[in-house]
């Protein structure tokens, strides 16, 4: 079932059961970027792209490289694919290629520039030949659907938070829904200044949830996250935000990875509180990537 009403959501998800062993991936795959530079296109309707820099891309590269080898040594695997030169934001893989258990997505990009992304045979083919996934490619002359920038997913719960925006329109939601065979997903208007909902909301290892509430326009939506969420649903404020404190991930159910820049940016009630969760935060420099709008999160496609 795919609802905006909060009432319809709230009885639906107290009927399903969690399952904390359904809620961490197995490994990641990231794209590494080659060549990288700040593709302005996108700028469009992604506030957070800083037009006027210009990336250093040996930085970026390391950078990148840096982020997988702090992840791999919380025991997460991770499956490295050379980016493309042409393909700049392709470093931000999260949006184009998602997984669930025995499945594999391949999303339908808004921006012309960002849509050969998803064309890539050899990814395509490792996640059928090597991670057994039968894959859907979302039509995107049929819908707009950027996958895990638009849908966050309580993966213990087998449920999403669909934050509507360019980046995906009706079709799209119905579409992910669908192709990642979700049980449930509750669908809810972003602001227009923000382009994705994993900027804004991320679910921890199913067991908590980060959120900026200005960042929806029905003020519902944050009281139905403190219910989706008891005691385990923390507010950011629009600075943390913009610091891309939100756009994090928990890869273990207490290793928790963000930028160096959204760690430092974390109000000290807020680490607090993350602590007192039980989550440790690992943070590493991002700052060349961070130039095109998107931060760690975007950089991670999990495989389940």
């Amino acid at each position: 079932m795919i609802t905006a009403n909060a009432d319809q959501f709230l009885r639906q998800l107290a009927g399903l059961q969690s399952d904390p062993a359904r809620a961490l991936p197995r490994g990641i795959l990231m794209v590494m970027p080659k060549e990288f530079y700040v593709e302005t296109q996108t700028a469009r309707d992604n506030v957070y792209v800083e037009t006027d820099a210009e990336a250093d891309p040996g930085k970026a590269a390391r950078q990148a490289e840096a982020l997988a080898r702090l992840v791999e040594a919380a025991g997460v695997p991770v499956k490295r694919f050379a980016g493309r030169p042409e393909e700049p934001d392709g470093v931000f893989s999260n949006n184009v290629f998602a997984t669930a258990p025995g499945r594999g997505v391949v999303g339908a990009m808004y921006h012309p520039v960002r849509q050969p992304e998803g064309d890539r045979d050899d990814i395509r083919a490792w996640l059928e030949q090597e991670q057994g996934s039968s894959l859907t490619v979302l039509d995107r002359d049929a819908c707009v659907a950027e996958l895990t920038g638009a849908l966050i997913i309580d993966r213990a719960r087998n449920v999403g938070f669909c934050g509507m925006s360019q980046r995906v329109d009706d079709a799209g939601a119905v579409a992910m829904h669908d192709a990642l065979g979700l049980d449930l997903t509750y669908r809810f208007d972003l602001q227009p200044d923000e382009y994705h909902t994993n900027v804004v909301l991320s679910v921890l290892a199913g067991r908590a949830c980060i959120a900026v509430p200005d960042a929806f326009v029905d003020s519902a939506v944050p009281g139905v996250l403190e219910q989706a969420f008891p005691d385990r649903c923390l507010f950011l404020t629009t600075r943390e935000k913009e610091d891309f404190a939100a756009n994090c991930i928990a890869l273990t159910d207490r290793d928790l990875f963000m930028s160096a820049r959204a760690e430092a940016g974390l109000r000290p009630e807020s680490r607090r509180t993350l602590t007192d969760w039980g989550f440790r935060i690992h943070a590493t420099d991002l700052s060349e990537l961070e130039l095109a709008g998107g931060s760690l999160r975007c950089m991670i496609t999990e495989l389940f």
